[in-house]
């Protein structure tokens, strides 16, 4: 793997990460001697404070987690339905889902971390606390969000109304950190916390209840892999939709030799033959038996296929002794459910509106598809970790870059730099100065050049241990940054 280009190296380790002041956190863990997961957990409460509108505690989180000598194991920190539900929508109250984020921070914590909460999360609580400034791309949400926003009863929040380069403080949401930092996750399961979130939602006509919150618990268990040629890819298993990933490594492993001119004619061919079995991602290593129809001639324009989102936050971690996290937090759409718990000081997740049908219909106390899909690849120079936002996009980002890296021997940060594609609704989206349009369209695809940059194409985070050295590398998309102490 050739990794010189656009990628940062360390001693003690290193993070990528969706905002800079998250890799700031990340690194001030790694020089206190904290691991991989102490660096993830400050860098995502630290996203917490300065992304509300991608990520939050009233939302989730997914992680993949690779020890030296200790088999690779998958976090679920997402939530079920309320045990009540009656009805589900893809907004409001009737949209939320137990947030699982504080749970998986302390089983993260607990597996994986050597420092107490109460330093781990005191980056955050001291944003909060002390103001961060409003970034133009959150400025920009509030005002497209701000109906939805006062409907879910946030009007009152410090962060409504404001203006890009404003210095907003949150201290309820400080308030909160500190009280998960003292008291883990009885500060926000169960008690005042608890109470506070139920009542927001049971008065917007929701069903969620203390009880839901208080029987919530992560869950850990083995990833999913595949082989291609000389590397392994390791997902989220179920239910994550990382598996759709899976179907198309082992595509490409079917498909064999193939000219490199093709490369992504074929990715968005493997991809949308994957999405069609999405609402069955339960199966989970099951569906590595289904061959994927590919036409190297000509595009097969499925119906359906990936959906628009944009949103999540990504932040990948690693230290010296070869802990490398691959994480993604995030409340679903801007704001979640745009329901607001004043006393703690953030929204809700809407993660309910990813049920569809089949058997990921609603049910009570199920889990929905997620459409969070890190994953860690292992290579004979050692592991890494990548994610990115755009939710049903992850999977077609990642694909791209895996290839970019293991088929054409691109070097990593340009992997990630390049131009890219996405497949939504039927349009294969590209940015402009991708060099492959004419040659997508001369195949049938019904191709739509947007700036690049859109938000639609990702922001890839990547860190790893590779040649027994940290290393890490940022998307110059969004606002990713890289950093290694």
């Amino acid at each position: 793997m050739k990794i010189s280009q656009g990628v940062v190296r360390g001693s003690r380790g290193a993070v990528s990460a969706a905002h800079p002041l998250a890799v700031a956190a990340g690194q001030e863990m790694l020089r206190t001697g904290g691991t991989a997961a102490d660096a993830a957990i400050a860098a995502q409460a630290v996203l917490c404070v300065v992304m509300p509108n991608n990520c939050g505690l009233g939302g989730d989180m997914l992680a993949l987690v690779h020890k030296p000598g200790v088999e690779q194991w998958g976090l679920n920190g997402t939530g079920a339905a309320p045990v009540h539900l009656s009805r589900v929508t893809d907004d409001g109250a009737t949209s939320i889902t137990v947030p699982g984020l504080v749970d998986a921070w302390c089983a993260l914590s607990e597996h994986a971390g050597r420092l107490p909460l109460s330093r781990v999360l005191q980056p955050a609580i001291d944003l909060a606390r002390s103001g961060v400034s409003v970034s133009p791309a959150l400025a920009r949400t509030l005002i497209a969000q701000r109906t939805r926003l006062q409907l879910g009863g946030a009007s009152g929040w410090n962060l409504f109304n404001q203006e890009a380069g404003a210095v907003v403080r949150q201290p309820e949401l400080a308030a909160t950190l500190e009280s998960i930092a003292a008291n883990g996750r009885g500060a926000f399961y169960d008690g005042v916390a608890a109470r506070a979130i139920a009542k927001a939602v049971q008065e917007l006509g929701g069903t969620l209840s203390v009880t839901d919150l208080a029987a919530h618990s992560s869950v850990i268990a083995t990833p999913l892999e595949s082989g291609w040629g000389r590397i392994r890819v390791a997902t989220q298993p179920p239910m994550s939709q990382g598996v759709l990933l899976n179907m198309a490594v082992e595509g490409l492993h079917k498909l064999g030799e193939f000219p490199v001119a093709l490369d992504d004619h074929v990715a968005i061919e493997l991809t949308g033959a994957a999405f069609a079995f999405r609402s069955d991602v339960a199966q989970g290593a099951a569906l590595l038996k289904h061959e994927l129809a590919v036409d190297l001639r000509k595009a097969a324009h499925r119906s359906g296929g990936p959906r628009a989102y944009l949103h999540t936050a990504g932040v990948a971690t690693v230290d010296n002794e070869g802990q490398v996290i691959s994480s993604l937090l995030s409340v679903f759409d801007d704001f979640g459910s745009c329901v607001f718990v004043p006393e703690l000081g953030f929204t809700l997740n809407n993660r309910a509106g990813g049920f569809t049908d089949g058997a990921n219909a609603a049910a009570p106390g199920k889990r929905p598809v997620h459409t969070l899909a890190p994953i860690l690849v292992t290579t004979a120079e050692g592991v890494l970790a990548l994610a990115t936002p755009g939710a049903d996009g992850q999977v077609q980002t990642l694909l791209q870059v895996l290839m970019g890296v293991h088929r054409e021997e691109l070097e990593l940060g340009e992997a990630i730099a390049r131009p890219r594609w996405r497949s939504e609704n039927g349009a294969l989206l590209i940015e402009r100065s991708h060099p492959g349009i004419q040659e997508l369209a001369a195949r049938g695809h019904q191709v739509s050049p947007l700036p690049d940059g859109d938000n639609r194409f990702g922001a890839v985070v990547c860190a790893g241990y590779l040649d027994g050295q940290p290393v890490a590398a940022a998307d110059w998309r969004r606002e990713t940054a890289a950093g290694a102490v």
